[in-house]
């Protein structure tokens, strides 16, 4: 079996079965990070969401919010500031809308960005952004959780829109820098009772904490690396069983002689039924003697 797997075409064979294997296994991987990813957020959302407040400022600073703070039950008081800021393409539910992103600046001078809530598209589509209620007026105490900046995508949005939660081009759209997280609000202040009524954000609230099929789609992958070596091994097999095959066959020589004759000798020969020529003499009777 090897002398035929040293030739161009299972050598090419082998090339591919293991360009397979090595896609695979990375696929695997890749899958299975997702799984984790999702596996770790539920974990870090079953230690914080239900868990009391604390103070905005005692969790976030200017740095980029560590992953393990994410979901972080907090609250603040301060103020809502202009300008407001629309993150599109967010589903909700099954809809596509806006995610209403307005700053909150702090009584100790921290601003940070909020989001309130998503709104669906308006009668034009993408085309225009809805009306959005105004942020309540005055002090109050905001309540909400913490949340990690999203990557940038890359895409010119159009002014007043993001592409994505990401905290320096929001930064840069408001002309100001921003705390090191964003907080998903619990919701705008006396607007709970009626979330869409006139424009008013509807809190996002618990997230899905579904963990996917990337978990089987990873085991999938991997027990998938070693199917074209076992291809190829059958596939081998095949080959030298055709060949044995074709070296036994007699191919189109004609049989022997002797073989003929045997078959003619062993043929059973009919027998002929002889035919009467002659009829039989009948019997002599008594009465003929006594005529004669």
């Amino acid at each position: 079996m090897i002398r035929p797997l040293l030739t161009p075409r299972w050598l090419g064979a082998l090339l591919l079965a293991a360009l397979f294997a090595f896609v695979a296994y990375h696929l695997g991987w890749w899958q299975y990070s997702r799984y984790q990813a999702k596996a770790d957020r539920n974990t870090r959302i079953s230690a914080h969401y239900d868990a009391p407040p604390r103070p905005l400022t005692d969790i976030l600073t200017a740095r980029p919010l560590p992953i393990a703070d994410e979901w972080t039950h907090v609250t603040a008081t301060g103020t809502y500031a202009d300008p407001t800021l629309v993150a599109r393409g967010r589903t909700f539910n099954g809809d596509v809308g806006y995610e209403v992103l307005t700053p909150f600046r702090t009584t100790d001078g921290a601003l940070v960005l909020i989001d309130r809530g998503w709104i669906p598209l308006g009668d034009n589509g993408a085309e225009t952004i809805p009306r959005i209620a105004p942020a309540p007026a005055g002090q109050v105490t905001m309540t909400g959780w913490l949340r990690v900046g999203e990557q940038a995508r890359g895409k010119v949005a159009a002014q007043g829109q993001l592409a994505s939660i990401n905290l320096p081009e929001a930064a840069a759209a408001l002309g100001t820098p921003l705390l090191g997280g964003y907080v998903q609000s619990a919701g705008d202040p006396g607007a709970a009772s009626t979330p869409t009524a006139g424009g008013v954000p509807t809190p996002l609230g618990l997230p899905d904490t579904g963990l996917g099929p990337h978990q089987a789609y990873a085991y999938q992958w991997w027990v998938s690396m070693p199917l074209g070596f076992i291809l190829i091994f059958f596939g081998l097999r095949r080959e030298e069983g055709v060949a044995a095959d074709e070296s036994e066959a007699p191919g189109s020589a004609s049989p022997p002689t002797d073989a003929l004759d045997t078959r003619a000798e062993a043929r059973p020969v009919a027998r002929r039924r002889p035919r009467a020529t002659e009829r039989k003499p009948g019997k002599v009777r008594i009465w003929d003697e006594e005529d004669a």
